[in-house]
């Protein structure tokens, strides 16, 4: 099935390499070559940018019109295809449109019209009315879809999920999703038009399924028309970005996809000071003074209910630990800790990493004389830095103690306190200058940071910081009481009791009703994480969540967020596609081969010809590929085949390089 066996040049596909056949292939020399790249024609609408976040995401080239944009391409003929030698090449694999027919020029309509039926290109519509034009009766219902439950239709490009497709309603005074509900037209074999639907829910007051996506094929061609608009961030996007794009390339395209999500617990082994709900403060962080302080620290107890629940979830926690907390409660306690030897009978069940011995601010020394603090300064005039020195006895104390105790801890991975040492706006604008020799010496390769404020990965030193999605369970509760009071003095205006943050701050912070305390947790803190979680999970980045210890003693509130977030998921996902579940140092690299793949993939040239997946890339460069099950890729001199990737979804993917001798190949099934 093999057509050619050659190194491509890295400029054009073929264009200066002489064909090699293998016998019994000639006769299939001319195929069309099919570029593995998406031409999006975007008029800026939500629509057409969430797919191009989706394929941002995923990692899935495509060549950008911007419809708005007076110096575009004109989309003609020789802009979609060309010759390659002997064989005729679609530059594109796939076409997006904002709607049916964008174009004021409709030359340019009929072009692609003529490309889409010469090499069979798939066309996603991304936002239509629903008429006859798209294989579609006109509608039944036109409105809001907020809060609707619409239904995947078997047999689609959605076999990873489980059959429900419900829509965001968090407003009941805004509207969040709009769109069309139509019956298909009937099929006409005769005429060659059909209608397939693929995602469909009940009109209301009626008994009738109304589209909301389906394949209308007609004129030679395949359309998928969507009629209810998205936004990248909404769920019910989320949920079906992917089988989009695999509709939209035949299931073979560059990208990789997994739903991610890991969670850090900060402190263990330490204590955190409790929220004071009298002052409305935290004691020795913003309390007056005398305001008495109390810490809040698991117990032996508390890691048989995280073993339990691991058990029960199956899903790995990442501990990050302090040691001198247990060298100070034993200290303090007749010479022993409990927590520490029930840790310590169960360490295997649990991922180990390096919070600092202390848990010290390991960025400039800070001035405390005015509110917010600000960085102290020399004579001179210098910002005061915590030096390396101590930046490296906190990271290899932590190590010994860890050593000492038998924990196994991965000492490429560290996660400062408060994340202190990379730079924080405005008060800190820089990194510690003493912190990247520091982490060099002390071998650690991967450093946690705030997504919330450091959200791109970036070198520090040798090392490369992993971003980290903070949950807004507070780090100073362990009771739904304390945690619902905390939250209502944030988030309530002044008027209603709080502090008035969110007024100061609209921005970037909401005020709220005051919550109940008896239902504030359940019917609005929790329900909120679940959702933020749930989108992380989606998103396609493979980001960690961080809490803290004191979150799994008391209520055990963590718990209750994971475990509503893990049952959320399996009502909505197939079981071939679970939640990955990754180390920092794992995800830190997984990080990485992204963001190297999206820097890089302009020098990558793919295509498919006869069957087979022709890739051209650097040498040291991993290439992220999605195709069918069934896939192979040819061993060395093409002496036999191997299967291709790992299923996920429903599918094949892996990220591959080029072997010696042999550049990428897939034979596809």
């Amino acid at each position: 099935m093999v057509a050619f066996v050659r190194r491509f040049g890295p400029a054009v596909l073929g264009l200066t390499s002489a064909f090699v056949l293998i016998p019994g292939t000639a006769a299939h020399a001319a195929e069309p070559m099919i570029n593995m790249k998406i031409l999006l024609v975007s008029d800026g609408t939500p629509s057409t940018e969430a797919i191009a976040h989706a394929m941002d995401s995923e990692g899935v080239p495509y060549q950008k019109v911007d419809l708005t944009s007076p110096g575009r391409p004109i989309i003609t003929p020789g802009f979609l295809a060309d010759t390659v030698g002997a064989s005729d090449r679609a530059k594109f694999q796939g076409v997006i449109l904002p709607n049916a027919n964008p174009f004021t020029n409709q030359a340019e309509m009929t072009a692609l019209v003529n490309f889409e039926r010469k090499f069979g290109i798939r066309q996603l519509s991304a936002y239509v009315y629903a008429y006859p034009d798209v294989g579609l009766n006109y509608p039944e219902y036109a409105g809001t879809l907020d809060g609707m439950t619409a239904t995947v239709v078997p047999g689609g490009p959605f076999p990873y999920l489980a059959g429900q497709v419900p829509f965001e309603d968090e407003s009941p005074v805004v509207g969040e999703s709009y769109g069309y509900l139509a019956t298909p037209l009937p099929d006409d074999p005769a005429g060659g038009r059909s209608f397939q639907p693929l995602v469909t829910a009940p009109v209301p007051n009626s008994a009738t399924q109304g589209v909301l996506a389906g394949v209308y094929t007609h004129d030679g061609r395949s359309e998928m028309v969507v009629t209810a608009a998205f936004n990248q961030n909404q769920k019910q996007f989320q949920m079906i970005s992917h089988g989009i794009i695999s509709w939209l390339t035949k299931g073979v395209h560059f990208g990789y996809d997994r739903n991610y999500f890991a969670v850090h617990v900060d402190d263990v082994l330490g204590d955190d000071t409790k929220w004071d709900p009298v002052n409305n403060c935290t004691p020795a962080s913003d309390c007056p003074p005398g305001v008495p302080e109390t810490g809040i620290r698991m117990t032996p107890a508390d890691v048989t209910t995280a073993v339990q629940w691991q058990n029960a979830s199956g899903f790995t926690l990442d501990f990050y630990y302090n040691g001198v907390g247990s060298v100070l409660y034993a200290a303090e306690h007749g010479g022993s800790d409990p927590l520490l030897t029930s840790l310590k009978a169960n360490k295997a069940r649990f991922r180990w990493s390096n919070h600092t011995y202390t848990h010290p601010f390991l960025g400039c020394a800070q001035d405390f004389s005015v509110l917010p603090w600000r960085c102290a300064t020399n004579a001179q005039g210098q910002i005061v830095w915590t030096s390396g020195a101590t930046i490296e006895d906190e990271i290899n104390r932590n190590k010994q103690f860890a050593t000492q105790h038998g924990l196994p801890v991965d000492t490429t991975e560290l996660v400062t306190g408060e994340h202190s040492g990379l730079f924080l706006q405005p008060r800190q604008p820089v990194d510690n200058p003493n912190l990247a020799p520091a982490l060099n010496s002390t071998g650690v390769k991967w450093i946690g940071s705030d997504a919330s404020r450091d959200p791109a990965q970036r070198p520090v030193g040798g090392a490369f910081t992993v971003p980290r999605y903070p949950m807004n369970i507070f780090y100073n509760v362990a009771t739904v009481a304390d945690e619902v009071d905390e939250y209502n003095w944030i988030y309530n205006s002044r008027a209603d009791g709080g502090s008035g943050i969110c007024e100061d701050n609209p921005a970037t912070t909401t005020c709220v009703p005051p919550l109940d305390p008896a239902s504030g947790w359940t019917q609005h803190i929790a329900p909120i994480e679940v959702r933020n979680a749930l989108r992380h999970v989606l998103s396609g980045l493979p980001w960690p969540h961080y809490a803290h210890q004191s979150n799994l003693t008391g209520d055990h509130l963590l718990y209750q967020v994971l475990s509503g977030l893990f049952t959320q998921y399996g009502t909505l996902f197939s079981a071939n596609t679970p939640i990955v579940n990754l180390r920092t140092a794992a995800i830190g690299a997984e990080i990485r081969r992204m963001r190297l793949w999206q820097q890089n993939m302009n020098q990558v040239t793919g295509y498919i010809q006869n069957g087979v997946v022709y890739v051209d890339a650097p040498d040291n460069l991993d290439v992220p590929l999605t195709a069918p099950t069934g896939t192979r890729v040819p061993n060395l001199l093409n002496l036999g085949s191997s299967p291709f990737g790992s299923a996920y979804a429903g599918e094949l993917s892996a990220y591959q390089r080029n072997a010696l001798l042999q550049p990428i190949k897939l034979l596809l099934p």
